[in-house]
């Protein structure tokens, strides 16, 4: 009677192994297909976010005027320091987000306000000649504009109450980091899983040389927890210690795109009687660390390399200005917590 129970179990066994497979394959489809994960970062009206960004760059090479100039610098080091913090704008009572109007549907109107902004600068070149960058730094702090962030990072729209976007014409990084915006929020809408690779483009804004933009490359390495990253510099890290996020690798390289012509003046350099004429290239590499609940980044670390070599020459005039250098950025930037004092906590 045991005998024929064993065997009973035995046949019962083997004929459910191929349907308990089918399941087993089932569900590792199923599995895969749920490993492919759609970041859309939230921003919620009321929300209040900061971001400290640190960005330290070593620019070195000549640029030969008309005017000589022997004394002129070869090699200089700027280290700047932000505190910014980000409100999401409420609704109004219809349930529409405050805003300017000519913005895209589905934009979140969202503030930008400066709360600590410093700049440390270090040249060869005499005091008087020196890029007057660092100070337009330590006038940024306490102000604010405003900015439409639409579908997939597009910023459009800035409100400047304070008038102080003229006068970061010298303080590129107060602006820089806002590409963040575009990185994360430039994510397929059909979603990405560990392993799958990408690839897109980035306009060079303000490149001397028309058709330049940066060629991307990115990868979904893995997910680790948020805190995995957190370092000495951003021990106040907003994200909670059982917080998942995806970790993306993005390597960068300047191409030209398009067909070549004889001038490749930009339309702005155009318009003040410039023509400009050279080569500037370039490669950068960014991992960034973004919630998985969230959608928000936690952190990125970015570093990048520009090698210039091109004349600007007045087409009135003939007058040459010709730089050759090369510039190496490296900046952080890492989502913290209110810091201590702030009603925004």
């Amino acid at each position: 009677m045991k005998g024929k129970c064993a065997f009973r179990a035995r046949r019962a066994l083997a004929r459910a192994l191929p349907a308990l497979a089918i399941q087993l394959i089932a569900a590792a489809l199923v599995a895969s297909a749920a490993g492919r994960i759609q970041i859309r970062p939230q921003y919620n009206p009321g929300d209040t976010l900061y971001y400290q960004i640190e960005l330290h760059t070593d620019t070195t090479g000549k640029t030969t005027t008309p005017i000589l100039n022997p004394e002129g610098g070869t090699k200089s080091t700027e280290n700047v320091d932000l505190l910014v913090r980000l409100d999401v704008l409420p609704r109004t009572a219809s349930g529409a987000l405050q805003s300017q109007g000519g913005e895209r549907p589905g934009a979140v109107r969202m503030r930008v306000t400066y709360e600590r902004a410093h700049a440390d600068a270090q040249s060869d070149a005499p005091e008087f000649d020196r890029p007057a960058g660092s100070e337009a730094y330590s006038r940024l702090a306490g102000h604010s504009f405003e900015f439409a962030l639409g579908p997939g990072g597009v910023i459009s729209n800035l409100q400047d109450p304070d008038n102080i976007l003229p006068k970061l014409s010298q303080a590129t990084a107060a602006l820089s980091w806002m590409n963040m915006f575009s990185s994360i929020g430039g994510f397929s809408p059909r979603g990405i899983s560990i392993g799958q690779k990408w690839t897109g483009e980035v306009p060079l804004a303000g490149a001397p040389l028309a058709g330049l933009v940066w060629q991307t490359d990115s990868t979904y390495l893995r997910n680790e927890p948020c805190q995995a990253r957190a370092t000495r510099a951003a021990e106040r890290n907003a994200g909670s210690a059982a917080e998942q996020c995806a970790v993306i690798l993005t390597q960068s390289t300047v191409i030209h795109r398009g067909p070549r012509h004889a001038d490749e003046t930009p339309p702005d350099y155009v318009r003040h009687g410039l023509r400009t004429a050279g080569a500037l290239t370039g490669s950068g590499e960014r991992l960034e660390v973004v919630s998985l609940s969230s959608g928000l980044l936690v952190s990125s670390t970015e570093t990048s390399t520009q090698r210039a070599d091109f004349d600007i020459v007045s087409a009135a005039n003939g007058e040459k200005i010709h730089r050759d250098g090369e510039v190496r950025t490296q900046m952080v930037i890492t989502r913290v917590a209110a810091p201590s004092g702030s009603s925004h906590r």
